[in-house]
């Protein structure tokens, strides 16, 4: 099988350098690994690559779709493999590169998420009475039925909690269940991983704090605001982005453009935090940055 070159990694250590660095070194391809950088127009908040950077070397999974379009880990499995068998095929190297590691995970353990489509409705309903009961009650239900989906999700991420009850109801068996299933089959490909681990905690805080300034410096109020006016609040998938709704409440009112700025800042440290457990559990090569 051909080899995944793999760099994974908490925000603003440094993926896309060393993977733009390798890539132009091994006739490599980049599939982004990254649930954000997949919309259209959210470019200076999800910290895409510079337009002359994708020109130097070809990436694949960013800007294929429109803000409102909705997009689940099951697309991206599906939609990633396809595009590193068209790299291997080309006998180019491909590279998966983020630190959505969710993504990486659906890729590197060849996770299948059911050959079920869920019923319309189901959705919906939920959605109603996560508005009605709140989510410390929807949380306690899926603890309920999947304690171990509930153990890898955040009380508050109602998105990922509707989804994994949403199964449960649709077809009477868990999350986990199908993603336990899958991980009996063989791995697609072998894979050669690379995890950046910071230093120290205080620096890559200080990276985060100094590369949110630059975004503002770059334009991020506007783009903000052209998101804001385009609905992306109401967009399923796009809407969850760290560093457009923090904004969004500065301009509906709530607080001050300043205020948004702090409150962004500590969203994306507290990102990166879990994105530092998250890569910790795996058998990675670790480069200290």
């Amino acid at each position: 099988m051909k080899t995944v070159i793999v760099i994974s990694g908490p925000t603003a250590s440094g993926k896309s350098s060393l993977a733009m660095e390798l890539a132009q070194k091994l006739s490599g391809v980049i599939v982004s690994a990254d649930s954000m950088q997949i919309y259209r127009g959210m470019d200076i908040g999800t910290a895409k690559p510079a337009k002359e950077d994708m020109r130097r070397v070809e990436h694949r999974l960013i800007d294929v779709l429109d803000i409102g379009e909705p997009f689940s880990v099951a697309d991206y499995k599906r939609e990633a493999c396809a595009a590193i068998d068209e790299i291997i095929s080309a006998g180019r190297q491909p590279f998966l590169v983020g630190g959505t590691g969710l993504y990486i995970d659906a890729v590197m353990n060849n996770v299948s998420f059911g050959d079920f489509e869920c019923p319309p409705g189901i959705r919906e309903e939920l959605s109603s009475e996560a508005e009605k009961l709140g989510a410390e009650h929807m949380y306690g239900m899926l603890k309920e039925v999947d304690p171990e989906a509930a153990e890898g999700i955040h009380p508050n991420n109602m998105k990922r909690v509707i989804r994994a009850l949403e199964v449960y109801r649709a077809t009477g068996k868990t999350i986990t269940y199908y993603k336990s299933i899958s991980k009996t089959d063989p791995p697609k490909y072998n894979f050669l991983h690379y995890t950046l681990v910071p230093k120290s905690r205080e620096e890559l805080y200080a990276r985060i704090n100094a590369r949110v300034d630059k975004m503002m410096e770059d334009g991020l109020e506007r783009e903000a605001r052209e998101l804001f006016d385009s609905g992306l609040e109401r967009a399923v998938t796009a809407c969850q982005a760290i560093g457009y709704k923090e904004l969004f409440g500065a301009f509906r009112g709530d607080m001050t453009v300043d205020e948004a700025v702090e409150l962004l800042k500590q969203r994306t440290r507290n990102y990166a935090k879990r994105q530092l457990t998250w890569f910790s559990r795996y058998d990675a090569v670790r480069l200290y940055v």
